[in-house]
This record gives C-alpha cells, structure tokens and sequence, in this order.
C-alpha cells in the first residue's frame, strides 16, 4: 500500500502545471509571442517637397552689329545669388540583383535672384548691365540606390528652361552721357537646356514621412542671340552667348508612401 502512494505521489509530480491548473479550472497564462519585426521603409510613392539654395551662372558672349561684324572679343560674365525651390515627384522601388534601386520622375520650379555683371564692348565703347536669372522650371527623372534602409543616394537629369529678365545697357565710360548712364537694353527671354544632377535623400526618423533632400546640379542652355535696342527701340546690335549653371538645393518633402514603412 504504501509503494501504491509513493508512485502515485511520484506520477502527479511529473505532471506539466498546466495540465493540473486545466484540471483544477484555474486560468493558464502563456508567454506571448515576440511582436513581428517592423517592415522595412519603402520609396515608392509620391511626394511634394519645398526648400532653398545657391546658385552661380557664366556665360561667353560676342556683340555684333546688326551686318554680322563682330563688335568685340569672345568675354565671359556671370552671376550667383539664392534661389527658392519647390518640386513634385513619385518613385518605385524596385529590387534586382540583390540591390534595391529607386527610378522616379518629378517636376519643379525655382524662384531666383542670381545676377551678375554682363560685361560688353560696342564700337570700342565699354558698356555693362546687371543680368539677371530670376525663375527656371525643371522635369526629368532619377535613378537611386538604397545604400541605407533610410538613405538613398541618386542621380538625376532631364530638360529645364530658365527666364532671364530684361535689362539696360550702362554707360562704362564718359561717353554716351557719361559713367552709368542707359545707353541700350535687351529684352527679357527663355533659354532652353538639359541637366545633370547628384543628390541624397534621408528619412528623418521620428518623421518617416519627412525626407532631407540635397541635390547639386550642373545646367547648359543652348546657345542664343538677343537683340540689342538703343533708347529710341531701334534695334542696334545683337549678342550672341552660351549660359552655364550649377545650383545646389536642399528641401523638405513629404512622401506619400501608400505602402507603409
């Protein structure tokens, strides 16, 4: 009777707690599972950014009187100043070769004040003007990798057209009225050409819809002539020139990512 006990008591031990608590009706309690990793941040989707930067433009310039003649030696000016920025946009990421890539479009619109000195020689007489870049529009596309799951590194190039503003022809000299007197002035116009550009984008972590975007960029714009009209609005000359640009641009843009993070 006794080794009948002693098994028994021996056999209940080795009971598991919870098949006793089961049979004793009390509640049993289970660790609970380890939450699922977060997703990993995605870049497709769309965004609208807004931001600032600085810009510098050259250009060489030729004046010709209205016959064709050279009036003076190829010269080379420019300007720089600030510039605003604001830009639209949409990316896909696409994974391939074990790397993850970003191809994107996008659009946007600078407000400028880059001007500078224009520098020109009529008929022996030097004259200079105060030429101004004031607005460009840009569209094109990008290319990024994902060097990070926040940090995407990326190159971008497309068409842009930038406007600038119309300007007076200065007296440089004691001729014509004297020293900065209006001797001419050419109208405003558009330039056309393309861009290159080389940038970062990161996600600010406790905004993951808030991106720090910084984009350096090189723009030519095709090679044109303007017409230069003395004060009366007859035309007198014209000057032909080539413009280059190079800004850089850092903003803030806020991704719709419709695919979580």
């Amino acid at each position: 009777m006794k080794r009948f006990l002693l098994l028994a008591f021996a056999g209940v031990a080795l009971l598991p707690v919870s098949a006793l608590a089961a049979d004793l009706g009390q509640p049993v309690y289970k660790a609970a599972p380890p939450p699922p990793p977060p997703p990993a941040y995605s870049w497709t989707g769309c965004y609208v950014g807004a931001g600032f930067g600085y810009g510098l433009w050259t250009q060489d310039h030729q004046e010709f009187d209205l016959s064709g003649d050279p009036e003076s030696l190829t010269s080379t000016s420019g300007g720089k100043g600030w510039l605003g920025d604001a830009q639209v946009g949409c990316d896909y990421q696409v994974p391939a070769f074990g790397v993850n890539w970003v191809v994107g479009a996008f659009a946007d619109y600078d407000w400028a004040d880059i001007h500078g000195a224009h520098d020109l020689s009529l008929e022996t007489f030097p004259f200079v003007a105060d030429e101004k870049l004031n607005s460009q529009w840009s569209v094109g596309g990008r290319l990024g990798w994902v060097a990070q799951e926040h940090l995407l590194l990326f190159v971008s190039g497309g068409y842009t057209q930038a406007h600038f503003e119309g300007y007076n022809v200065l007296s440089n000299s004691g001729d014509f009225g004297g020293l900065g007197t209006p001797a001419f002035s050419v109208d405003s116009r558009n330039r056309n050409g393309w861009f290159l550009g080389s940038g970062y984008e990161y996600v600010i972590p406790w905004f993951p819809n808030l991106t720090w975007k910084t984009e350096y960029r090189f723009s030519e714009f095709n090679s044109a002539t303007d017409t230069i009209f003395d004060l009366t609005g007859t035309p007198a000359f014209q000057t032909t020139s080539t413009k280059w640009e190079q800004t850089v641009v850092t903003n803030l843009t806020w991704r719709f990512n419709w695919f979580g993070h």
